[in-house]
């Protein structure tokens, strides 16, 4: 089984290696969807929680919406920036944990993608913050975007492991499941094409708080925000327990 790093691995281990990550190429297509199933018009104004390098909020801001994008990770918002300012983007990118930002009722659409952090802090109590820190940030109005990992598959179908391929390589994962503190465990391994093959060694990973859709309703619910919707992947496809994946969208009262 694997080994959970501590409790605040969040903070460290991040590199812009995972520019070359396969789940980076759907960005485009994520982006759509988001567009089509919130029905924005291109007006909104978008918070991107745990933005990391920022793929989405550039994809956003080129297609002309004002963004802020926040991440822990310093070299992730540098590139940001970086690449923000060379395209002449409507996007600002801040360097800061979730928790320590001060958003209120400024935003039209708030997205916490590949996971945005969600469950990622060092107890409950912390996680609910992130959810403070949404419904606070949003609009009366205004709609959330979560992509995270369904803890209902989790329990039903963990430990597994899977292959996903890429453009540029392929990406070994191993899940598994730690009931007790409702956490999934995750390790990855990518092989770069023509370069020759290492055995992986995947002993410790990543943990974090994964929740269920009747823990999301109630914790929402709490917020004065209301699930509207929910997904299993980027093509609209919907939920269920045999997806790995769960989005949902909600909305602020």
């Amino acid at each position: 089984m694997l080994k959970a790093y501590d409790s605040d691995w969040y903070k460290t281990g991040w590199d812009l290696d995972m520019k070359n990550s396969s789940w980076v190429e759907d960005t485009e297509n994520q982006v759509d969807f988001i567009i089509k199933t919130l029905e924005l018009t291109g007006k909104e104004r978008i918070l991107d929680l745990a933005c990391g390098f920022g793929r989405h909020s550039l994809s956003f801001a080129k297609r002309g919406y004002s963004v802020v994008g926040v991440d822990i990770t310093e070299i992730f918002i540098n590139d940001a920036r970086k690449n923000a300012q060379e395209a002449s983007l409507s996007a600002e990118f801040i360097h800061a944990d979730i928790r320590d930002t001060n958003f209120s009722n400024e935003f039209d659409v708030v997205l916490n993608l590949a996971d945005g952090a969600i469950g990622y802090l060092e107890n409950d109590e912390e996680n609910l913050k992130i959810f403070d820190k949404i419904a606070n940030a949003l609009k009366p109005g205004g709609k959330h975007l979560m992509d995270i990992v369904n803890a209902e598959h989790a329990m039903a179908y963990f430990p597994k492991q899977g292959w996903e391929i890429g453009e540029k390589a392929l990406s070994l994962s191993l899940l598994e499941w730690d009931n007790e503190n409702r956490k999934i465990i995750y390790a990855g391994w990518g092989v770069p094409y023509g370069l020759p093959a290492e055995k992986p060694i995947l002993e410790e990973g990543d943990s974090w708080r994964l929740y269920t859709k009747t823990e999301l309703h109630a914790i929402l619910n709490k917020r004065k925000m209301k699930i509207i919707d929910t997904f299993s992947n980027f093509y609209g496809k919907k939920d269920s327990v045999k997806e790995l994946q769960l989005i949902v969208y909600s909305q602020k009262e």
